[in-house]
């Protein structure tokens, strides 16, 4: 697949725009790309220095050839799974952003839907990379002895330093939205249907009353679907209208919708929908805080264990397979207070050690209300790494390391492969020299 992108672009004052800098068969790597990964990594914390900068254009060529070896391979991604992806990527932009769409337009100087289009690009290609690295590392594990080698290979002077970290647990308890709340709701949406019906501007109503974050983007238009792609209400209820046809309240895992049938082909449909999500009533909440009350008090009591309290009535479903238990990225149960979510840091601040706290309202990733109690288990001061106190950080350190020889491996090998050329600029990276 050979990228739009120019290896120079001259204005009239011939200040050159972006660069071709490697390529891999019809594959490239641009400056900017190479620039974008190395402040990120410095952004990051990371030391600035030449060696730094050329670790991440031999990641990049390596990408790039992973694709270059996938199309050989017939290695593929689902159109369905990118799009899913792009669109959670794109979801996470526009409510991050807080602007409206005008304005992010005009700050990137394209539509939205231009970045979307370039975005989808970049996701497809994560995605196959992922896909190329899980099967060349499928089984590779470490052993304790390759956990203590690797520690023992890193100069006493060069031990990182970890900041103050705890080991915490909740128990969510979602508010159950009453049946009456869920009437006024699908009252709203009746009402506005009536709207639509009279003529009112469908994109205009969805911006205003829905609950789906896409809206600001794509107000309410979902686009094509295919079968399998969407929750099975919203699918069945998109093969029973007609074109133009728009639907009664119907509810789904997300809330309730109305929704609108543009067109459908086959197994295909391009749909619109506005969603609003049930609010629970004061009620909903004290029978929620009730609830974990009494929870709390089998706990408090050594009537139950926390952990198997989380399993078996938690509706967090990040937490509750771990006991309750908050993790980092390599599963670790102990998190740096800098990771830890504000709200539960500052809780945390209020606590003992071993404590189980009161039932603490708020409002869960999805948006939805609820209530949870926390269970701070333990905290451990800023120290320098260690196997005893740092065990899952240092093992999930050699498992990178070892996965990342294995790759480097067959970069060596597959190489020979595909047409791949550096710049003379990067000569100094040896990218290409044997090993």
């Amino acid at each position: 697949m050979q990228h739009a992108v120019a290896q120079e672009t001259e204005a009239s004052n011939s200040f050159v725009v972006d660069k071709i800098i490697a390529k891999v068969d019809n594959y490239i790597v641009t400056k900017s790309e190479l620039e974008r990964a190395y402040q990120e990594y410095i952004t990051n914390g990371g030391s600035a220095s030449g060696q730094a900068k050329c670790q991440y254009l031999a990641m990049l060529v390596r990408n790039k050839l992973m694709l270059a070896k996938a199309e050989i391979d017939s290695v593929v991604v689902l159109d369905g799974e990118v799009d899913l992806n792009t669109q959670n990527r794109m979801d996470m932009i526009v409510s991050q952003s807080g602007r409206s769409v005008a304005d992010l337009e005009e700050l990137y100087g394209k539509t939205l839907e231009q970045v979307r289009l370039e975005l989808r690009d970049q996701v497809r290609e994560q995605m196959i990379v992922s896909k190329m690295e899980e099967e060349m590392t499928k089984g590779v594990a470490v052993t304790p002895s390759e956990v203590k080698r690797f520690f023992g290979k890193i100069p006493k002077d060069s031990l990182p330093y970890f900041s103050a970290s705890v080991e915490v647990a909740q128990i969510v308890r979602v508010a159950k939205v009453s049946e009456a709340q869920k009437n006024i709701t699908k009252g709203e949406l009746m009402e506005i249907r009536k709207r639509l019906l009279a003529g009112e501007n469908f994109a205009d109503l969805a911006r205003k009353y829905s609950d789906d974050p896409s809206v600001i983007q794509n107000g309410g238009d979902m686009g094509w679907s295919g079968r399998g792609r969407m929750v099975p209400e919203y699918e069945a209820t998109a093969f029973k209208l007609k074109p133009n046809e728009i639907s009664m309240p119907f509810s789904s895992p997300f809330g309730i919708h109305i929704m609108q049938l543009i067109e459908r082909r086959g197994s295909e449909y391009n749909s619109r929908h506005i969603l609003i999500s049930p609010k629970p009533s004061a009620q909903d909440l004290a029978d929620a805080t009730h609830f974990l009350d009494s929870i709390r008090l089998l706990v408090v009591n050594d009537s139950i264990i926390f952990q198997k309290a989380a399993k078996e009535f938690s509706d967090d479903v990040t937490t509750k397979g771990n006991g309750g238990f908050f993790a980092d990225r390599d599963g670790g149960i102990r998190l740096t207070v800098e990771d830890l979510d504000p709200i539960v840091f500052f809780k945390l601040d209020s606590m003992k050690v071993g404590e189980v706290s009161q039932p603490i309202a708020y409002r869960t990733d999805e948006g939805k209300d609820a209530v949870r109690i926390l269970f701070y288990k333990g905290r451990i001061p800023p120290h320098e790494a260690s196997l005893e106190a740092d065990w899952t950080k240092i093992q999930a350190a050699t498992l990178a390391e070892k996965k990342d020889r294995i790759l480097q491996k067959w970069f060596q090998k597959a190489r020979t492969d595909v047409f791949i050329n550096i710049d003379p600029a990067y000569d100094n990276c040896g990218l290409l020299d044997e090993r």
